[in-house]
């Protein structure tokens, strides 16, 4: 079954919100084994959407609308499907009985304008809206489906899975799409898929790589009639996958980068403590909002240079003596098994020709008696560092961690 997602609103494409609705239902559609090829957005323009609907009807088996069904006379998706279908809308007293009693519920009239989310045309039939105003539309012609929903995230969340979704899983072949993330760090997007090599050109199951905050995820998906086979069909890949990239993974699917590093510390018999020097608390955010942090987390300190200088009675400028100091101290005072410190040093004011500061990232570890620092230096922005920090501390203490003997 091919998909497609229509977005209806002038504010998405002003950016002044973000379309989460399309992003949801991205993620819903794969392990139904539903193939989804085309995302649009448009504005609240009648001409325009029913543009949009007549190429989705005739290239796609779903069509799946979120936006523009309110009351106003910018709600114009109800219209443009029927334009599009060719059929006339007519007021539904059964579903204005549905958006009457909503108001009732809350002591209130239903305004006149909300006689139009009633509307329905005789190929549609419509889905419960019990949280909101706008029911949705589903209807089935010629072989296709068409579904409309309300924008509103939480109304469109549950009218999917309780009204739409069942109603789709109905029509679907025996199929199912099953994916295996594997997440990597201290490798780049491009050299990974060079490792990788040929598997990232197969098909079924495919491998791709995707960059992201926490560092490049590879994800190997299969389309199979169960699930069953499809994770049979992703084992031999991931196993080669794995072979080749070797120590850069650091978990797979749901598991976080923080809670990867704090749990491997714990199989050393480690807790960890931090320390931030002008790195905006980034490794105390990184591990502290963690939910492995309850265990494993001791806590950590935010300071500035000249603060961590004299805490430690070390020489401001001594980069790597007052991390690798910081780093022991934290670990001492805060009870952990493990201290680690991230200390940036930036030029005060950048380029100018590049907008970029020039400066130095140092990481330090103390594992209770092993310590060991790693120095960056770079050409960014203030921001840019603060990332990096996570990124490189987390690569190092990684790679320190598993140094060590358990």
């Amino acid at each position: 079954m091919k998909a497609e997602i229509v977005s209806v609103g002038t504010e998405l494409l002003l950016g002044s919100i973000t379309d989460t609705n399309a992003t949801f239902l991205a993620q819903e559609l794969s392990p139904l084994g539903i193939d989804l090829y085309y995302v649009s957005q448009v504005g609240d323009n009648l001409g325009r959407i029913v543009e949009v609907l007549g190429r989705a009807w005739g290239r796609s088996d779903l069509t799946i609308i979120t936006g523009g069904v309110g009351p106003t006379d910018d709600d114009m998706t109800r219209e443009a499907i029927a334009a599009m279908l060719g059929e006339t809308p007519e007021v539904d007293e059964a579903v204005v009985e549905q958006v009457e009693r909503f108001f009732r519920m809350r002591g209130q009239a239903m305004p006149a304008k909300n006689r139009k989310q009633a509307w329905l045309i005789p190929s549609a039939r419509p889905l419960l809206n019990p949280i909101g105003t706008a029911p949705g539309w589903f209807v089935e012609r010629d072989g296709r489906m068409l579904a409309s929903m309300p924008g509103v995230p939480r109304e469109m969340t549950r009218m999917w899975r309780e009204e739409l979704m069942p109603r789709v899983k109905r029509q679907l072949p025996r199929t199912t799409i099953v994916s295996r993330t594997l997440k990597t760090i201290g490798i780049g997007e491009s050299a990974a898929e060079q490792q990788l090599g040929e598997l990232v050109n197969a098909h079924n199951p495919t491998t791709a790589t995707y960059a992201k905050n926490d560092g490049v995820h590879v994800r190997i998906t299969a389309k199979a009639a169960t699930e069953v086979i499809a994770r049979e069909m992703i084992a031999p890949v991931e196993v080669e996958a794995r072979g080749r990239l070797g120590d850069t993974i650091y978990g797979i699917d749901d598991e976080t980068l923080p809670g990867a590093l704090l749990r491997l510390a714990a199989g050393r018999g480690l807790t960890l403590a931090t320390a931030d020097i002008n790195t905006g608390a980034r490794l105390a955010a990184l591990f502290g909002d963690d939910p492995a942090a309850v265990e494993h987390y001791r806590g950590g300190w935010v300071l500035g240079l000249a603060e961590a200088a004299q805490l430690v009675d070390t020489a401001a400028d001594d980069l790597e003596r007052l991390a690798t100091a910081l780093a022991s101290k934290v670990r001492a005072d805060l009870g952990a098994g493990a201290g680690m410190t991230a200390l940036a040093q930036l030029s005060d004011l950048p380029d100018p020709a590049t907008g970029r500061h020039t400066g130095t990232l140092i990481i330090a570890v103390d594992l209770g008696g092993r310590v060991a620092t790693k120095r960056h230096e770079y050409a960014s922005t203030a921001a840019d560092l603060r990332r990096r920090a996570i990124l490189w501390g987390a690569e190092f203490l990684r790679l320190e961690l598993l140094k060590s003997e358990g």
